[in-house]
Parts: structure tokens; C-alpha cells; sequence
């Protein structure tokens, strides 16, 4: 939501109409109804919703679920009411199924069962783009559904219980980057109480494992596609002036990488320098998730920001802004 305003501020809208959650609970009709009539807005960006990683997703199922429909539902619902001229709604890849062929197609959707780990959130998904594409039909509204790829970027959830895998990578990185140079400074200053009653070897060993590695979940083997936010809200803004139609489009780079690869990258840019672990007791989700960008592409966008120079620019805000971030729920009006 805030890489769209972004966006459109830089692209001169200034007739936008912005609340946050606390002035405006998409979850309850009254409110959402009150809102539509009173302000009439003429687009819709429908970008709240409640996300979060395989842990997140896990953890709280039926907030995903329950959450999400109420948000989409309300929202859609009230911009069919109030005569909106068009909304766009934003789902998620989860939507399509475990084992889709590869690169996913917009016509996979709901050709096979989809993962586990994220099936509650994918059904509140799914049901936000057949919503949109009811109303197309029954009501001849102008409602559009875009399937970003995964996303990452300036103002993302950093939180480990409920953050997707990009920003937790970076945030474990950089506080096991920080114990390491506590750790070095610890050594130095010991150096001298160590040389009257130096540790053994192992007990040293040990010290450093324990401060100098990280735990991933998993095996490190699923395939991702990462998007800047800032190249999802180019996109969408470019959709809602050149797209029109009900079926689904896609919204990625059109490349991949394993998160074993994701994470020896981070790391490389945080600057850590321990060792990484992966626990394989945990599940690995989907095995690949990318996206077939081709109907994108046609309409004449492309992504501009590459993944090292983007994940820099997240760390450099992470570094200056968001360190000791704690996330205030994870739905964004």
C-alpha cells in the first residue's frame, strides 16, 4: 500500500484518499459502507490484507482466512455499491496449486490442490478474484485481480513470527552479524584473563557456534521470485490505466532462486561471515513458485530493479529505519 501511494505521489496524483487502520477497520461492513459513501472514491487499489511467512500462516489459519474475506468482501462489495469507475484487487502465487507447471499460468488457477502450509490464505484469495470477476459479470464493473510474485521492500514486516522469508533472512543476518561483533569484542577484551587460564579449544569452538551461525527452515531447495514493492506499484498503477480485463494477470520478474542462493546473497550483503544451518525437521512449503509474466510482458512492463540492488536498498532502510522494527499487526490499509 505505501509503495502504490508512493507511486502515484511521484507520478502527480494528489486527489488520494488515505486512511490507516486505526481511523479505518476494513473488517467491519458498517464502517467500510459509511467510508464508500462519504468519500466516493473513483479507483481502488485494494492492497490490505492480512500476510505472513509459513510460520505466520501455520500458526494462525483461521485469522488468515477470516480476516481476508471480511477485507475483500467489504471492500469490493461497497465499491460496486458507491458506483467505483475501478478497483483493482491484489492477490498472491499461493493461489495456484502445489505441483503447478513451471513457470504458473494465469489459467492454473484451481487445476490442482494447493499447499498446505498457505491454503487457508489462498482460499480467501481466490475467493477475493472470483468476487472481483462475479461482479464483472453480474454487475459490469471494472474490477481487475493482479497475482504479485513474493514481495520485498522499504517498510516490510521484519517481524520473525509473522514476517515472509526475504525480510527475516535480512533481520536474523544482520542481529547474527551484530553478535559476531560482539563475540570479537568479548575475545578482545578476555585476551588477557585468557592467557592466565586460557579456555580449551572446544570450549572456544563452542562459543563461536553458538554466536555465529543461522537457522533457516528447511532444506534451503525451493525455488522463489522476488519483486521490488516498488516495481508491484509501477505495475499496478500501469494495469489500472492499460488492463481491462476480469481473468487474472501476473505480476513477477520471470526469474527464480533457491532460498539456499537467497540466503548466501544476504549474507554476502549484510557482511556476515559465520556459517548458515538449515533445519530439516521443518517443512519447506512449495517447492517452486514462478511465475509465467508473458501476458505482462505483451502490455509493454518489465521490472526495473534488480535483486541485489534492491535487497541493498532494504537493508539500507532495515539499517536506518527499521532495526528493532516491531510490526503493528500485519494488515496495511
Amino acid at each position: 500500500g505505501s509503495a502504490i501511494l508512493r507511486k502515484l505521489k511521484s507520478d502527480g496524483y494528489s486527489n488520494l484518499v488515505l486512511r490507516s487502520h486505526k481511523e479505518l477497520d476494513l473488517m467491519r461492513q458498517t464502517e467500510v459502507e459509511t467510508f464508500f459513501k462519504a468519500e466516493k472514491p473513483d479507483y481502488v487499489f485494494l492492497a490490505a490484507a492480512k500476510v505472513g511467512g509459513i510460520l505466520a500462516n501455520a500458526t494462525y489459519p483461521a485469522e488468515f482466512i477470516y480476516e481476508n474475506l471480511l477485507v475483500e468482501s467489504n471492500v469490493i462489495h461497497s465499491a460496486y455499491q458507491t458506483g467505483v469507475k475501478k478497483l483493482l484487487f491484489l492477490g498472491s502465487s499461493c493461489i495456484y496449486p502445489r505441483d503447478c507447471p513451471q513457470p504458473m499460468k494465469e489459467k492454473y488457477l484451481l487445476s490442482g490442490k494447493l499447499e498446505p502450509t498457505n491454503e487457508p490464505y489462498a482460499i480467501a484469495k481466490i475467493a477475493g478474484i472470483k468476487m472481483c470477476q462475479s461482479y464483472n459479470r453480474q454487475y459490469g464493473t471494472r474490477f481487475i485481480s493482479v497475482m504479485p510474485t513474493n514481495l520485498y521492500g522499504p517498510g516490510d514486516n521484519f517481524d520473525l513470527e509473522t514476517s515472509h522469508v526475504l525480510p527475516a533472512l535480512i533481520r536474523k543476518f544482520h542481529e547474527a552479524k551484530i553478535r559476531e561483533a560482539n563475540l570479537k569484542e568479548v575475545a578482545s577484551t578476555l585476551k588477557s584473563a585468557w592467557a592466565d587460564a586460557p579456555p580449551t579449544s572446544s570450549e572456544r569452538s563452542e562459543r563461536s557456534l553458538n554466536a555465529c551461525f543461522v537457522t533457516l527452515w528447511g532444506t534451503g531447495a525451493p525455488m522463489r521470485e522476488f519483486l521490488h514493492v516498488d516495481d508491484l506499484a509501477d505495475a499496478c498503477v500501469y494495469l489500472m490505466n492499460h488492463y481491462e480485463d476480469s481473468e487474472i494477470i501476473n505480476i513477477g520478474c520471470g526469474k527464480d532462486i533457491s532460498i539456499s542462493e537467497l540466503a548466501d546473497l544476504i549474507k554476502d550483503i549484510v557482511g556476515f561471515k559465520g556459517t548458515i544451518r538449515y533445519d530439516r525437521t521443518k517443512p519447506d512449503g512449495t517447492p517452486r513458485k514462478l511465475l509465467d509474466v508473458s501476458k505482462l510482458q505483451a502490455l509493454g512492463w518489465e521490472p526495473k530493479i534488480s535483486l541485489r540492488k534492491g535487497i541493498e536498498r532494504t537493508y539500507g532502510w532495515y539499517v536506518e529505519e527499521g532495526a528493532g522494527y516491531k510490526a503493528q499487526g500485519t494488515r496495511e490499509e
